[in-house]
C-alpha cells in the first residue's frame, strides 16, 4: 500500500510561536469573528482583564467605591478574573459584590457589571439581556467573559453588552500553542474607550510615569545635590529631558518607558539593583513589570555605573518610593 506524500516544510523551520504567524492569523480573523466591534488582542488573557479594568475604572473615577459584582453566586468563575479584581480591591479599594438580586439593587451609575457565561467551570448559562437592562437603568456598564462560547455560539453584542472579552487561546486557536487575550467593543462605546485603551496597555509599560520619575530625579539631583537622591545619583537621561523642538511632533504621545541613570560610584550601580523590593533586576524590558539593570552585567563594554531602568504598570509614586529606599539602603551601608 503506498503512503501519502510527506508535505514538505520551508527551511529552515521550527515549531515554535514565530514561525507558525498565529499573531498574524488572528488579526485576520478577529475581524471576521467580531464584525464591526473592534477587538483587540494581547499576548495572555491576563492582559485584556487588566486592560479591562482600567478601561472601566480610569474614565468613571472609581478608585474607591467601585462595585463589581462577581459572576459566581452559585459558586465557579474563572480564577484569573477574580485574582485581578483581588489586587485592584488591595490597590484601590474596589468592592467586589454577589450576582443576585440584593447587590444588582445597590448598583450605581459608573459601576462595573461583570458576567461570566456560559459560567467556569460548569457551562451554565446567564441571562445577558436581563443584566444588560439592570445595568444600563442606573448607567453602569455590562462586561462579558465569553470565552466558553465564542461567536458564532453567541454575540453579547446583541444583549447589551458593553465589552466582550475571550481567551484566544481556547477555542480562537484551537491548537493550545498561542498565548492570547481578545477585548472586543461595542461600536457605541469605541470612540471614547478605545484610544485610551491602546495608549495604556497595548503599549505595556507607562512612558507617563518613566516621565514623572525621570523629573523627580532631575529636580532631586539640581536642587538637593546633598540629599538620598542627590549624593548617590550623577545624572538621569530620557528623551523627556530634550529640548529639541522637533522631539515633541516626533512622540506626541510621550517620550518611552525607558531611561537611564548614572549613579556617581560604579559599586553603588553594581548593588542598587539587589535593594530594590519593586523593581526586578533583569536584562528584558517591555513587560508590566518594572525593571532595573546594572547594564555591564549583559554588557560588559558599558559604563560600570550606568543602570537601565524599564517602568512597567505600577504607580510612579511606589516606584519612587522604591528608589529611595534603595538608595537609603547604600548611604547607609557606606556609614557602617
Amino acid at each position: 500500500m503506498a503512503s501519502a506524500p510527506i508535505a514538505r516544510l520551508p527551511r529552515p523551520f521550527t515549531y515554535r510561536r514565530p514561525s507558525t504567524q498565529c499573531a498574524r492569523r488572528l488579526s485576520r480573523l478577529l475581524p471576521l469573528l467580531h464584525p464591526e466591534h473592534n477587538p483587540l488582542r494581547g499576548r495572555s488573557l491576563l492582559r485584556p482583564r487588566r486592560a479591562l479594568s482600567d478601561l472601566l475604572l480610569r474614565p468613571v473615577r472609581l478608585s474607591r467605591h467601585a462595585r463589581l459584582p462577581q459572576p459566581e453566586a452559585r459558586g465557579g468563575g474563572s480564577h484569573g478574573c477574580h485574582g485581578v479584581i483581588r489586587i485592584l480591591t488591595k490597590l484601590n479599594g474596589l468592592k467586589q459584590l454577589e450576582l443576585d438580586e440584593a447587590s444588582l439593587d445597590q448598583l450605581e451609575a459608573g459601576d462595573v457589571l461583570h458576567v461570566e457565561t456560559p459560567l467556569n467551570p460548569t457551562g451554565e448559562a446567564r441571562n445577558l439581556a436581563y443584566y444588560a437592562e439592570r445595568a444600563h437603568k442606573v448607567g453602569a456598564y455590562l462586561t462579558v467573559d465569553a470565552t466558553f462560547a465564542p461567536p458564532p455560539l453567541q454575540n453579547p453584542f446583541d444583549f447589551g453588552a458593553d465589552i466582550v472579552m475571550h481567551s484566544g487561546t481556547k477555542y480562537f486557536g484551537g491548537h493550545s500553542d498561542m498565548l492570547c487575550g481578545v477585548l472586543a467593543v461595542n461600536p457605541s462605546r469605541a470612540d471614547k474607550w478605545l484610544r485610551g485603551m491602546i495608549e495604556e496597555r497595548c503599549y505595556i509599560g507607562s512612558s507617563k510615569s518613566a516621565t514623572s520619575l525621570v523629573r523627580w530625579i532631575d529636580d532631586e539631583i539640581r536642587n538637593n545635590p546633598t540629599g538620598v537622591v542627590g549624593s548617590v545619583v550623577d545624572k538621569v537621561v530620557h528623551a523627556s529631558l530634550q529640548k529639541d523642538e522637533w522631539l515633541k511632533k516626533q512622540m506626541p504621545g510621550g517620550f518611552g518607558p525607558v531611561f537611564a541613570i548614572w549613579l556617581k560610584d560604579a559599586e553603588d550601580a553594581k548593588r542598587l539593583p539587589s535593594k530594590m523590593e519593586l523593581f526586578h533586576h533583569a536584562t528584558s524590558l517591555g513587560g508590566v513589570e518594572s525593571l532595573i539593570e546594572w547594564r555591564a552585567m549583559s554588557d560588559p563594554g558599558c559604563d560600570k555605573q550606568l543602570l537601565r531602568v524599564s517602568i512597567g504598570v505600577e504607580a510612579w509614586e511606589d516606584l519612587k518610593d522604591d528608589l529611595l529606599q534603595g538608595f537609603k539602603k547604600l548611604a547607609e551601608e557606606k556609614k557602617v
